[in-house]
């Protein structure tokens, strides 16, 4: 089971950066999967420029060419979003549409941080990847700046996190393992 862990936010100075490692860290550790670490800032995406719909697979940009070939590796993604106004990033999201088939009968999990452990971004999510045909997992890690940062920047989670990630790859490998055979 491939697992690619996507930090979505873009912001210089972002708390997403030490949680993706963090994720992947974990996730490293395990026997079950492989994981890989994929962050949305190294592709330079613009603001969506393809012609052509994402559905139709059609790419005519190197830049989608290029994210294209890296997301259709995963069969299995988590995404490290933060919540920006009540919603998901607008990097990210730009970043999710440019691309349909790749993310088709694949599983996905959040990882969240903010004020509220990014819950609403969150669930923001879940009705973005059910358009893209991909199965959510339940289980989530919602981290709160005030809980599993110091000073709303540095980040030491608490113990539980550890497990709430686990089990979250543990629902991601059963899932995952059950959307390959019809893919």
């Amino acid at each position: 089971m491939n697992i690619q862990v996507i930090l979505g936010s873009t912001r210089p100075g972002r708390n997403g950066a030490t949680v993706a490692k963090w994720a992947t860290e974990i996730i490293r550790g395990r026997e079950d999967v492989d994981v890989e670490l994929v962050d949305v800032a190294d592709y330079n995406l613009p603001v969506l420029d393809e012609p052509m719909p994402a559905a139709s697979g059609q790419y005519s940009m190197e830049h989608t060419k290029k994210w294209s070939a890296k997301i259709a590796e995963a069969d299995a993604y988590i995404f490290v979003t933060p919540e920006y106004n009540h919603g998901v990033p607008g990097s990210f999201k730009n970043a999710v549409d440019y691309l349909y088939s790749e993310w088709n009968n694949k599983t996905v999990g959040f990882v969240g941080y903010g004020v509220s452990g990014a819950s609403r971004a969150i669930e923001s999510w879940r009705q973005i990847v059910s358009q893209l045909k991909m199965a959510d997992v339940n289980n989530q890690v919602g981290l709160n700046l005030g809980d599993d940062f110091v000073e709303y920047a540095q980040f030491k989670p608490m113990d539980s996190r550890t497990d709430e990630l686990n089990k979250l790859v543990d629902e991601l490998v059963l899932w995952g393992e059950a959307l390959k055979t019809i893919r």
